[in-house]
């Protein structure tokens, strides 16, 4: 198990509900797949150059622990849903 930080943007064109139901979404998924041990919000920021267009973005930071073989299926499963405009996954150093 290693220690895991995944900063997604999301569309701020999303309703605040669609926004709320992808954290819970995301939420779900890492307690059912490792261990979520925090969750931040950042809220809405200026993005540095625009991104599909937009130049918002709701930023979440998920903090959580996960076996290696998560993370591939993770990002795949952020790249497939609409709201999302881009994410990162790193590995944080123990």
């Amino acid at each position: 198990m290693n220690n895991y930080e995944a900063v997604v943007i999301l569309s701020t064109n999303a309703t605040e509900e669609d926004t709320i139901a992808f954290g819970e979404k995301v939420k779900t998924i890492i307690s059912g797949n490792g261990e979520l041990t925090k969750v931040d919000e950042w809220g809405k920021k200026t993005l540095a150059y625009p991104i599909k267009k937009q130049k918002e973005g709701y930023y979440i930071l998920f903090t959580f622990v996960a076996k290696p073989e998560f993370i591939s299926e993770f990002e795949r499963i952020l790249r497939l849903d609409n709201i999302v405009l881009k994410h990162m996954v790193i590995k944080k150093e123990d």
